[in-house]
């Protein structure tokens, strides 16, 4: 155990830590086996996004996840382990990683607190397979970090994740962990100046109207031949900036527009990032209560309360939108039952962001011990909020329609611990960042009673709100 008092004035490395490592020595010595040992230390409160922005390193995957409302945090650096597959099977053999990794994994701690246990973060793409060959995240990607930094209410707490076998040095792993101790805690009275919401692009390319209005209305001929009931279509808007995006800046600026969202940051240690402030929850698992979002339905703020009021009740009474959110509800229903779930379905709401505003369900069911979190992605990735019913038709209808590569796109994000807590978000209003040049993504859900102009309107209203964010 280290224990690191306020100011980081003296760090003291505890015998039981130095024992307990000595003692998983041995026994892989002994053995000769490889484990994996997990070490989890209360620390200062530091800023995640500070760690991010002073310790990540480009060629490091690194995985960052805020929301704000909920005074959590947690970034995941550079991997352990990890796992990188393709096809069907993408969700079960991510499963399987898990549990073997957990098999062979053992855990030292300080405390009990959230976040305290180590986190496998799991990254899938929308479509098991990418068709655009050089697409740089892959289909389905799940690593244990090698640094963990989360934040639950001002608590923090660090997690170093390593390889435990007869090659090892156990003395370097306490260094390295006290070296890593000493930056991150450096970083607590570190102020950066992230305040800067200055636009400098130099040259934006906006999607083509007329193209996204053509597939619209092919697609609901589609719908009125009742081929299908809805389908989600997404649009793009590349930007090139005169100088590379900042990322930290561009995530300060995210949580502070969308603080009732999800912020997130993927980088694929190639220089890529996919970033986003996504207003949806795929599923919450935290001990064995499930929470997931129909969200699903939607209308612009307005500019005045009085505006806002108005548009707002028209959402809620508007009879497209409600059937599009009763597709959503139906379906996520369904979908866990046939997990053996028994889902509760609250009342509705309203889920108002900065611009824009969703017709909101939450539903609730209780996970049984043998059901784990990656079977329930599987099972509810893709929705219909971000593909359409029926589902294998709507996905075959957006490979046709849609010329880009969906990749990370309204695709399930986030982590699973080692208790079966979970949070997965859907990767929407998101961008793939790649040095001077940005790809923003949005979608609309097209159903009977859409209307081209008004569908276009809605994914521009949610790309610019991306698009205010990005230094």
């Amino acid at each position: 155990m280290i224990l690191a008092s306020k100011g980081l004035n003296k760090i003291q490395i505890c015998k039981d830590l130095q024992q307990f490592l000595l003692d998983c020595y041995q026994i892989n010595c002994k053995k000769n086996t490889t484990q994996i040992v997990s070490l989890s230390l209360e620390i200062d409160y530091v800023d995640p996004l500070v760690v991010l922005d002073k310790i990540a390193k480009p060629q490091e995957i690194n995985f960052y996840w805020e929301n704000p409302s909920q005074n959590e945090a947690i970034i995941a650096i550079d991997s352990v382990t990890k796992l990188e597959v393709s096809g069907k099977d993408r969700f079960n053999q991510a499963e399987k990683f898990v549990q073997d990794c957990l098999h062979n994994l053992v855990t030292f701690h300080s405390h009990s607190k959230s976040f305290s246990r180590p986190h496998f973060f799991c990254i899938f793409s929308f479509f098991d397979r990418n068709n655009q060959a050089d697409y740089p995240f892959p289909a389905a990607t799940v690593f244990l970090p090698r640094w963990q930094v989360a934040v639950k209410n001002k608590r923090c707490t660090l997690v170093m994740n390593t390889l435990i076998n007869c090659s090892v040095n156990i003395q370097r792993i306490l260094r390295d962990l006290k070296s890593k101790l000493e930056i991150i805690q450096s970083l607590e009275d570190y102020a950066p100046n992230f305040d800067n919401l200055t636009e400098n692009f130099s040259k934006k390319k906006i999607a083509n109207p007329d193209k996204f209005k053509n597939s619209v209305l092919s697609a609901l001929a589609t719908i009125q031949e009742q081929q299908l009931v809805k389908v989600v279509l997404a649009d793009t808007l590349d930007v090139k900036s005169n100088q590379p995006f900042n990322l930290s800046k561009s995530l300060h600026n995210l949580r502070r527009l969308h603080p009732n969202c999800y912020v997130f940051s993927i980088s694929n240690g190639q220089g890529q990032n996919f970033i986003g402030a996504s207003p949806e929850r795929l599923i919450s698992i935290n001990q064995q209560e499930l929470v997931t979002d129909a969200l699903a339905g939607s209308a612009p703020r307005g500019k005045t309360s009085i505006e806002d009021a108005a548009n707002a009740t028209n959402l809620v009474n508007n009879t497209k939108e409600k059937h599009e959110h009763k597709l959503v509800i139906d379906f996520i229903t369904q979908r866990l039952s046939q997990l053996g779930l028994f889902p509760q379905v609250l009342a509705p709401r309203l889920r108002q962001l900065s611009n824009i505003q969703h017709l909101w369900t939450p539903i609730r069911a209780v996970v049984p011990a043998n059901v784990h979190p990656l079977k329930i992605v599987a099972q509810l990735h893709p929705t219909p909020a971000v593909a359409g019913a029926a589902r294998d038709v709507a996905c075959a209808e957006i490979r046709r329609y849609e010329s880009f590569e969906r990749g990370l796109y309204a695709a399930p994000l986030g982590w699973v611990d080692a208790e079966g807590n979970c949070e997965f978000i859907v990767g929407i209003r998101s961008a793939l960042i790649d040095g001077d040049r940005a790809r923003l993504y949005a979608g609309a859900g097209i159903v009977a009673g859409s209307d081209p102009d008004k569908e276009f309107a809605e994914v521009q209203l949610k790309l610019q709100a991306l698009l205010k964010a990005l230094v």
